[in-house]
């Protein structure tokens, strides 16, 4: 299990000095969300101011660019960071795909599944400078002169990670993905009851090990020295799981747990603006199943304790937000980094 921090909504500058301060803590890697910000200048800013800190998109939205775009950013960031660029992808709903981006919407898992897969043979056709010749429902390629032809960059293949919440798209993952980007809002229930089981479902189905999915798992850790600072998380941990919760689509992973309803209820308050009774939907119960709370001194067994077994990667969520108020708190992240390690290793 490795131990990985999240970035987005930092400038150029300040996500260089910040993947430089994560890699001086011992992460093993950093991903980069896209928001008001796209991440592929954030991950570049990272790759050519660390030596091995593994970089990642968590996610880039694919549909706004096209699979030739998004094969080229990517192999050029591969190429940037001697080979620790992973590519994650994910769809967004359909507001912001055609009010906020202007593009056409489609079914998006289909529609996923084709973009990778044309992603893939754009890879190929740059790796092996053969012929570029993919032809699916979405996507038609045929046309890569050598002009516009990206040279080989090493011989390890550039992952692919998909982000999925239901059952369908964790199979698609298992298909043709090499991990998953679970989502932020998410429990060790949930991985092992939904994600697990149907990401293994689609690798079978494709004839693949389920053991080659990687899973890469965003937790909101909520800790401190003192009961108030405890407090202060644990308030930001609800609205931001609140906020996600509201999502139509989301409501399978508070049904899991029984607390069926909850998702159109959040749904109801976010439309009618009411952010305080959004807040107020998460419980305690709630809260305590779906983030992590510790106190410094006990976080690293805490996240051990959640994770080992269930997932590769564990991506720590507050750790950007935390930093952008006190870059010292990187100094307390760098003990925690190296008694997970410690723990894991024993």
């Amino acid at each position: 299990m490795k131990i990985d921090a999240m970035m987005g909504g930092l400038s150029v500058r300040e996500s260089r000095s910040f993947a430089v301060g994560l890699e001086a803590a011992g992460f093993d890697g950093v991903w980069v969300t896209e928001g008001g910000r796209t991440p592929y200048l954030a991950c570049t800013a990272a790759a050519l101011a660390t030596e091995v800190l593994e970089i990642g998109t968590g996610i880039a939205v694919a549909f706004p660019r096209s699979p030739m775009v998004t094969a080229a950013t990517a192999w050029e960031l591969a190429e940037a960071s001697d080979g620790r660029f992973v590519l994650g992808l994910g769809t967004q709903v359909k507001a912001h795909i055609v009010r906020r981006y202007g593009v056409e919407f489609s079914p998006p898992g289909p529609r996923l599944r084709d973009y990778v897969l044309a992603v893939k043979a754009i890879f190929e056709a740059f790796q092996t400078g053969g012929k570029l010749d993919y032809h699916g429902s979405y996507y038609k390629l045929d046309l890569l002169p050598a002009a516009w032809r990206q040279g080989p960059i090493g011989d390890a293949a550039l992952p692919i990670y998909l982000s999925a919440v239901r059952p369908w798209m964790l199979q698609l993952c298992g298909e043709i993905a090499d991990g998953v980007h679970v989502h932020p809002l998410h429990s060790r229930r949930y991985l092992d009851e939904i994600v697990r089981p149907n990401v293994a479902l689609g690798a079978s189905r494709a004839g693949r090990d389920p053991r080659e999915v990687h899973l890469v798992c965003p937790v909101m850790t909520i800790t401190g020295d003192s009961d108030a600072e405890l407090e202060m998380w644990r308030s930001r941990a609800r609205t931001q799981l609140a906020f996600y919760g509201s999502t139509p689509g989301y409501e399978l992973i508070f049904d899991v747990h029984g607390w069926t309803g909850t998702g159109a209820r959040l749904n109801q308050l976010m439309r009618a603006g009411d952010m305080a009774a959004l807040s107020a939907t998460i419980t305690d119960e709630m809260l305590d199943v779906f983030a992590v709370t510790a106190k410094w001194d006990r976080l690293a067994d805490a996240l051990v304790d959640r994770f080992h077994g269930s997932t590769e990667r564990v991506i720590c969520y507050f750790v950007g937000t935390g930093w952008k108020e006190d870059p010292r708190v990187l100094d307390r992240w760098a003990e925690v980094t190296a008694a997970v390690k410690r723990r894991l290793a024993a």
